[in-house]
């Protein structure tokens, strides 16, 4: 008779305790640049695994090569998402769970991002905002001036008024919340953008592109509005489109993702 190890109520809380770990460290990449660093992990672990099963010596040793110094590389590639699980750690929120705000909510903060975005169009005065969504932006977020205060249309157009000292920059908005403000963004390369649009709405592609975000922009040339998304600009949209758009994507992450693959937009 085979012999079955008894299994006792200590392993059994073991197994939870590790099982709910890895769980939630699942839930603080998901969305983010890192998983698709794991994805290419993965691949090279499964590389490894079928050089082994065949014995292809050249390959094998290549991937040999390349986990002696992976260790090093994992902590230099996720460097930004190590650093801020330490920090929601010292926080005490890595295992937080966030919980979706109602339909009121959302209306309530659209809609003082619409008034001020409105105010703003009207007087020519160039505005750009960032709503994070899933992709975890605290590297950009920190560039700028921290001032996590709730959304108002007031404090968004004191914000972008001109010669005020924050004006130039982006501004982040994380739910409810008015992140930073005179925040620097990355600039999109990408070749085909028209050359009539400046820094402003290439900081925004930019952004869009290596985030989920979803970025407003008023242009201080001409007063139009302009929303850009997964790597692509809509330009000159209005307020209604703007409205049912910003909803529809913000409502629901999980929606917003399969929509997303779907939503594209020719550069003007």
């Amino acid at each position: 008779m085979d012999f079955i190890p008894a299994i006792s109520i200590k392993d059994i809380v073991d197994i939870l305790i590790v099982s709910y770990v890895i769980y939630n460290l699942i839930l603080l990449v998901r969305g983010t640049r890192a998983i698709q660093l794991l994805k290419g992990i993965f691949v090279v672990v499964v590389t490894w695994a079928l050089s082994t099963w065949f014995k292809l010596n050249t390959l094998q040793w290549m991937m040999n090569q390349m986990f002696t110094f992976g260790v090093l590389a994992v902590i230099i590639i996720f460097q930004p998402e190590l650093r801020r699980a330490l920090e929601q750690l010292g926080r005490g929120t890595l295992f937080s769970r966030t919980t979706t705000e109602d339909d009121q909510e959302l209306n309530k903060r659209i809609g003082e991002v619409l008034k001020a975005v409105n105010y703003l169009a009207r007087r020519k005065i160039g505005a750009l905002i960032v709503f994070e969504r899933e992709t975890g932006l605290n590297d950009y977020i920190e560039s700028g001036i921290s001032i996590e205060s709730h959304i108002s249309s007031e404090l968004l157009i004191n914000i972008f008024i001109p010669n005020t000292p924050l004006h130039d920059g982006a501004v982040f908005l994380r739910k409810n919340q008015l992140m930073a403000a005179g925040c620097y963004l990355p600039l999109s390369e990408n070749p085909f953008i028209s050359k009539e649009l400046g820094t402003r709405h290439r900081a925004a592609i930019g952004m869009s592109e290596v985030s989920d975000a979803i970025c407003v922009i008023v242009s201080e040339e001409t007063g139009q509005v302009s929303l850009a998304m997964n790597g692509h600009i809509l330009r000159d949209i209005k307020e209604e489109s703007l409205l049912s758009k910003l909803f529809e994507e913000l409502k629901s992450k999980t929606k917003a993702k399969e929509k997303s693959s779907i939503w594209k937009w020719r550069l003007k």
